[in-house]
C-alpha cells in the first residue's frame, strides 16, 4: 500500500521537495521549516515536562504524566503523533494533507500507525514519507472532512457501502461505528430507500430483512470485512448495496408510512393482501398483525371485549383460556377460549373465530362439525393448542402419524387426536345465533330433539316493527327438510354447507365422563342446505 519517497519525488516533486515546505494554515504559530511550534521560553518548559495526548471525538486535550494513570473514557484513543505537524496521503492523482490532530481524531488507524512508525525510523526534523494508496479520491474526500471533525452522511447505497468498506479498510473506528449505527440504505424494486434503524424498534418487527440482512453485508464494529483475513489484504472486497429487486417498491413505501405511525388507507382485500404478504416477506410481524383483517369491540350483555378473527390468522402465541367461574357437572372449571393479538394486544378478548371457505359442513341430527381440507388441518391445530394451553395429555404424536401414514386419509390430522375433541368436534346452536338458510334469515328458538327450531324472518312484519315496542312479528319456517324426513316439528334436519361461520369456542365438562371437550357456539351462520341453494350464490366470471 505504502510505496518508496524517490517514486514520490518523481511524480510530484513540488510536494515532497525539501525547498517547498509543507504547510497546514488552519494551525496557528507553525515553523514552516520543521512543521512544529515555534519555540519559546514557555514551550520549552512544557515540553521537558512529560505528557501524551488524548484524542476524544476529534478534541485534543493535553494531560500530564500523573493523568496518564487514570483511564480513558469511552471512544478515547491515544496517539503518538505531533498534532501540529501535517501529513501527506496521496490517492490516486491527489494529494491530501491532515494534521496530526485530524489522524488522530480517528485512531488507531492505517493512518496513524503508518506515520507512527515513520516518525520512529527518522530525527525530528527529517521527511516524512507520502503516504501511496490506490482508492477512490472521491470517497477520500468525505472521510477528510470526517477526520476533520465534520459530520459525514452517505446520500445513496452506493455511497454508503463505499464509505464503509474504505472506513473498514482503513481501520477508521469512529467512522465505521458511526456508519454502522446510521441509517439503513437499500434498494426495493428500482428506488432508494434511506430508513433509520429505530424505525423498527416496535415490537415484533425486529430482526427482520433488512437489519438482518445489514448484519450479514456490515459486520459489527469490531469485525472487519467479515470472512476475510485483512492481513495482507491489497484491497477491500466489492460489495453490492442490499436490494429487493423482485418487490413493489409502493407498497414498501406505504408499509414504511405505516411504521412511522401514519394511517394508510386499505383499498380493497386485494391491496390488503399485498400488505400482508410483503410484510411477511420482510418478516414484519409486528406491522403484519396490525394489518390483519380483525375486529375488537365490547359486548355489553357478556360484559366484555371480543375480537373477532379469521381462522388461518390465528397465532398460537395469542391463544388463552379463562375460566369464567361456571361448574359443570362436578369441579371441573368451564371458560372460554380468548385471544391477544401477537406484539400488538396487551389484554386478550374473548375469541369469535371465522371459518370460510365453505370447508364447514354440520350434521344437524348429531349436532357435529365435520372440517375438510385446509380448513380441518387448521382446526385440529388451534384444537390441539387449546388442550396445550389446559396442560393436557396428547392422544396421539401427529407428527409421528403423519410420517407413519405417508400422509393418508386414515392418518390425517383431525380435531380428535387432541383431547378435548373427537373427529367430529360437538356445535351449539342458540338463539343468540344469527342464521341465514338459502339466502334466507332465520330466528333460533329452543325446542326439538336438536335443541332449536328455526323461524324464517318475515321482512314485512320486521319492517313494520321498527315503530312499534313488541317483539318482532314471523311466521313458522315452511317445514321442507322436516316433512320430508317424516318428522314434523322435531326441529331442522339434514347437513348444513356453511359458507361462512362465526364461532365462539367454548371448554367443559363432556358430562359422561367429566372430560374436557371443546364446543363450537355458533355466532352467525351462512349455510345452503342442497346444491341448487349454493348455485344460487354462485357469480358469473367477469
Amino acid at each position: 500500500m505504502a510505496q518508496s519517497s524517490e517514486h514520490a519525488k518523481s511524480t510530484t516533486p513540488s510536494i515532497t521537495s525539501s525547498s517547498g515546505p509543507q504547510r497546514f494554515d488552519k494551525i496557528p504559530d507553525v515553523d514552516p521549516k520543521t512543521g512544529l511550534h515555534e519555540k519559546s521560553p514557555t514551550t520549552l518548559k512544557r515540553q521537558s515536562e512529560p505528557c501524551d495526548i488524548t484524542v476524544s471525538h476529534g478534541i485534543i486535550r493535553q494531560s500530564s504524566a500523573v493523568d496518564t494513570k487514570k483511564p480513558l473514557k469511552a471512544g478515547a484513543q491515544k496517539s503518538s503523533l505531533p498534532p501540529e505537524k501535517v501529513f501527506s496521503i496521496q490517492l490516486g492523482s491527489e494529494l491530501f494533507r491532515l494534521s496530526g490532530a485530524s489522524i488522530a481524531s480517528d485512531a488507531p488507524s492505517y493512518f496513524s500507525t503508518f506515520f507512527e512508525e515513520q516518525l520512529q525510523q527518522t530525527d525530528q526534523n527529517g521527511n516524512i514519507r507520502t503516504l501511496y494508496i490506490d482508492r477512490d479520491p472521491v470517497i477520500f474526500h468525505e472521510i477528510c472532512r470526517h477526520l476533520q471533525g465534520y459530520h459525514v452522511r452517505p446520500r445513496n447505497g452506493e455511497e454508503f457501502v463505499r464509505l464503509y468498506t474504505d472506513a473498514q479498510f482503513y481501520s477508521l473506528p469512529r467512522l465505521t461505528s458511526q456508519l454502522f449505527e446510521s441509517e439503513i440504505f437499500f434498494q426495493i424494486g428500482d428506488r432508494d430507500f434511506q430508513v433509520p434503524k429505530d424505525i423498527f424498534s416496535a415490537p415484533g418487527d425486529s430482526p427482520n430483512f433488512f437489519t438482518l440482512g445489514f448484519n450479514i453485508h456490515f459486520s459489527a464494529p469490531p469485525l472487519l470485512l467479515p470472512g476475510l483475513d485483512k492481513k495482507g489484504l491489497l484491497r477491500p472486497p466489492s460489495i453490492v448495496p442490499p436490494s429487493v429487486p423482485g418487490r413493489s417498491a409502493e407498497v414498501f413505501s406505504q408499509l414504511i408510512h405505516l411504521l412511522r405511525g401514519y394511517p394508510v388507507h386499505i383499498k380493497d382485500e386485494s391491496h390488503r393482501a399485498e400488505l400482508l404478504r410483503d410484510c411477511r416477506y420482510l418478516h414484519l410481524r409486528g406491522l403484519e398483525q396490525k394489518l390483519i383483517p380483525h375486529e375488537i369491540s365490547y359486548n355489553p350483555e357478556r360484559d366484555c371485549s371480543e375480537i373477532m378473527i379469521r381462522l388461518e390468522d390465528i397465532r398460537q402465541s395469542g391463544v388463552q383460556f379463562v375460566n369464567d367461574g361456571s361448574i359443570v357437572d362436578g369441579s371441573t372449571p368451564a371458560g372460554w377460549v380468548y385471544y391477544a393479538r401477537p406484539f400488538v394486544d396487551e389484554k386478550a378478548c374473548e375469541l369469535i373465530v371465522e371459518i370460510g371457505g365453505q370447508g364447514t359442513i354440520i350434521d344437524l341430527e348429531s349436532m357435529r362439525a365435520e372440517f375438510r381440507g385446509l380448513t380441518n388441518a387448521r382446526v385440529s391445530s388451534l384444537v390441539q393448542v387449546i388442550s396445550n394451553k389446559l396442560n393436557l395429555p396428547n392422544k396421539a404424536p401427529l407428527g409421528l402419524m403423519m410420517m407413519a401414514g405417508g400422509g393418508t386419509r386414515s392418518t390425517a390430522t383431525s380435531p380428535g387426536h387432541s383431547p378435548i375433541s373427537e373427529d367430529r368436534p360437538k356445535v351449539s346452536i342458540g338463539p343468540d345465533a344469527d342464521i341465514i338458510i338459502d339466502s334466507e334469515s332465520y330466528y333460533v328458538r329452543p325446542g326439538g330433539y336438536t335443541g332449536f327450531n328455526l323461524e324464517k324472518y318475515n321482512s314485512n312484519s320486521t319492517n313494520a316493527h321498527s315503530t312499534s315496542a313488541g317483539p318482532p312479528a314471523k311466521r313458522k319456517r315452511e317445514e321442507d327438510n322436516s316433512s320430508s324426513n317424516g318428522n314434523g316439528n322435531s326441529g331442522p334436519q339434514g347437513r348444513w354447507m356453511v359458507h361462512n361461520g362465526q364461532w365462539r369456542l367454548r371448554v367443559q365438562p363432556d358430562g359422561i365422563s367429566n372430560q374436557l371437550e371443546i364446543i363450537f357456539t355458533a355466532v352467525k351462520l351462512d349455510v345452503s342446505t342442497s346444491q341448487r341453494a349454493r348455485n344460487r350464490k354462485r357469480g358469473f366470471l367477469s
